[in-house]
């Protein structure tokens, strides 16, 4: 309006009025967001006492930034203490089951959420088979899943929560720590219980944390507590998802996709068991003891050899083509989208068996024994293959066991060992560019060749793929090549018929 006021067409009170309004619209943004900032504090803080000098502070001074400005605000709405006891009746259950943490009271991880019942998932045997493996034995490494999209990879993974096991914890640690192991405690528990102090313990249910493609490393590996920060005026660490899995399940999905630098974090935690964080000031190590799950889909690329190599196993699933099984799933996922409930609540007398089951084998997993001819013969099957390093022995041997286990057994046998070989080694071998055998039968090459003494030796399930390697080994007959055929006489015109060869000058 400066030319306005130049060309005397407004009077010059009307700027000032005009200005005088501005600076009165942003002061009264500044103090709504003092106080805003000020009840996150409370609330992070679970609404502190009148006595709290940090809480008068938090509401009376801030600076704020205002256009061209840096003015101190001082906020005029302070609370009293009927004020500060309204706002507690009214956000302190909230606030509780917002801050709630692993280890509280009633406390079960994602136990509100609803998944599409495990024992409703049709075919993919090999994949149930391999994550109850992992739930049954940790130890084993955790599990890879490969496949075309549409497979229900991301579906198995977050349904197997419903058969996850209850541990103790410590109650109201973060870190998920063991009441009596103090390689599974976090710092403070650790400090308790070398004191000698009382810990109070808690049950929940085993983990499963998953990790967002676009997360970042702060949230993986934790960071300095903000809300603590401006609360209590020191320096505190906020978990990370590597804290809130330990002792769990780390699921990520589309885990070729994930960028270098996380990966890099994810395996350092993951081999050592020890996730170490120095950032802003804060020195801390914490136990990250989890089993690692990812799913993808190859033709959206490949895996890094470091990553591949830190799961226990492989598996690569396909789509259903059998049209009764398509039917099942089809009809099965309809009825849980009609209701989840209802659906889950008919399905729960299995998912209560297979749960019972897996536990029965957990009890059982320290009991089975396994013969040293059966680990000397592993151990050749590996070199035999080109495996790399170790880990696929261990792994081998543990996945049998925890199969033998499954099966209510006490011994390994030659077909345990049959069973679980395939997806423990199949990611392990060595890349060859010019090789186009798949891994998986590769594997299952070795085992026969080690076990049985003949590379063609398939079981009685494998005949249609004996019969395939037959076809494939005979040599081709000789195609026989045909005579020409000789070139057929041309008809004769009939008489009379007129003959165009026989033109001649211009008419040719």
């Amino acid at each position: 309006y400066l030319h306005l006021v130049k060309e005397r067409h407004l009077p010059r009170s009307f700027y000032y009025s005009l200005n005088t309004q501005t600076r009165i619209r942003e002061r009264e943004e500044s103090e709504r967001e003092a106080k805003r900032m000020a009840n996150t504090v409370l609330m992070a803080r679970g609404v502190a006492s009148t006595s709290s000098s940090a809480s008068s502070s938090s509401c009376s001074s801030m600076r704020m930034t205002m256009g061209r400005s840096n003015t101190r605000i001082t906020s005029r709405g302070r609370w009293n203490e009927k004020e500060r006891q309204s706002f507690s009746a009214k956000n302190n259950k909230t606030a509780t089951k917002a801050i709630a943490e692993p280890g509280t009271e009633g406390y079960v991880e994602n136990e509100t959420e609803i998944t599409f019942p495990f024992v409703k998932i049709v075919d993919q045997e090999e994949l149930k088979l391999c994550l109850i493996m992992n739930v049954i034995d940790p130890a084993i490494g955790g599990v890879l899943i490969m496949g075309d999209r549409g497979t229900a990879k991301s579906v198995a993974v977050r349904s197997l929560i419903q058969l996850l096991p209850e541990i103790d914890v410590v109650k109201g640690d973060v870190f998920n720590s063991s009441p009596t192991d103090p390689q599974l405690m976090g710092p403070d528990v650790r400090e308790k219980f070398q004191k000698g102090e009382a810990l109070e313990t808690a049950k929940m249910r085993v983990p499963m944390v998953e990790v967002p493609l676009g997360t970042t490393e702060d949230r993986i590996c934790g960071t300095i507590d903000i809300e603590k920060a401006l609360s209590e005026g020191r320096k505190a660490y906020d978990p990370g998802l590597l804290a809130k899995a330990n002792r769990g399940l780390l699921y990520i999905d589309e885990v070729n996709l994930l960028d270098d630098s996380l990966v890099d974090v994810v395996l350092d935690s993951a081999a050592g068991g020890w996730n170490t964080v120095e950032r802003e000031g804060i020195s801390l190590s914490h136990p990250a003891k989890f089993i690692m799950i990812g799913s993808g889909n190859p033709e959206e690329g490949e895996l890094r050899p470091q990553l591949l190599d830190r799961f226990g196993m492989k598996v690569s699933v396909a789509t259903v083509y059998d049209i009764d099984k398509r039917t099942d799933l089809v009809m099965n996922k309809i009825k849980f989208d009609e209701d989840p409930k209802a659906y889950q609540a008919e399905c729960a007398e299995e998912t209560e068996a297979l749960r019972a089951r897996i536990q029965k084998a957990r009890d059982i997993l320290p009991s089975v024994t396994i013969s040293r001819d059966i680990q000397l013969k592993i151990s050749s099957v590996c070199a035999l293959v080109d495996v790399d390093g170790l880990r696929g022995d261990i792994v081998v041997t543990r996945a049998a066991k925890a199969y033998v286990a499954y099966e209510g057994r006490n011994e390994v046998t030659q077909d345990d060992v049959e069973k679980v070989i395939g997806p423990c080694l199949s990611h392990r071998l060595r890349k060859n560019v010019t090789d186009t055998m798949d891994g998986g039968f590769k594997v299952k090459l070795g085992f026969n060749k080690i076990f049985k003494g003949d590379a063609m030796d398939f079981t009685q399930d494998s005949k249609i793929m004996a019969e395939i390697i037959e076809e494939g080994v005979k040599e081709p007959e000789p195609e026989k090549k045909e005579e020409p055929e000789e070139p057929k006489e041309k008809p004769k015109p009939k008489a009379g018929a007129w003959d165009p060869s026989k033109m001649f000058g211009r008419g040719r």
